[in-house]
């Protein structure tokens, strides 16, 4: 079993930074082997959203909101290492969708993941 925790950069961070980190995680991730179980998780400060189009075999349509640069970014990376996004595939209360909420309520977004191969 491989578990990969790790924190990405936010959506506004430089796309340096964040080619770095992608590229990072894909080479840590080609390191094991396809039969072993993988479990990547984290603050990835991405959203996916509920569209799921190009993405079936990634996610579901149970997310939250509308996918951003980095949330496509992060579904390109599972779709090519055959990652599912686990909190996308069931439906669950909305309240229990959010991993981030503004300091004054307004907006929720969910930016934690927990995916698996």
């Amino acid at each position: 079993m491989n578990i990969i925790q790790c924190y990405a950069p936010i959506n506004h961070s430089n796309d340096d930074i964040k080619d770095q980190f992608y590229e990072r995680l894909q080479s840590i991730i080609e390191k094991f082997p396809r039969k072993d179980l993988t479990i990547l998780m984290g603050d990835l400060n991405v959203k996916v959203g509920i569209d799921n189009i190009e993405y079936e075999d990634t996610m579901g349509r149970h997310g939250l909101g509308e996918r951003n640069k980095n949330g496509e970014r992060f579904a390109n990376l599972c779709a090519f290492n055959k990652l599912i996004i686990g909190s996308t595939i069931f439906p669950h209360k909305r309240i229990h969708k959010a991993t981030w909420i503004s300091p004054d309520h307004t907006t929720e977004n969910q930016i934690d993941h927990i995916c698996i191969n």
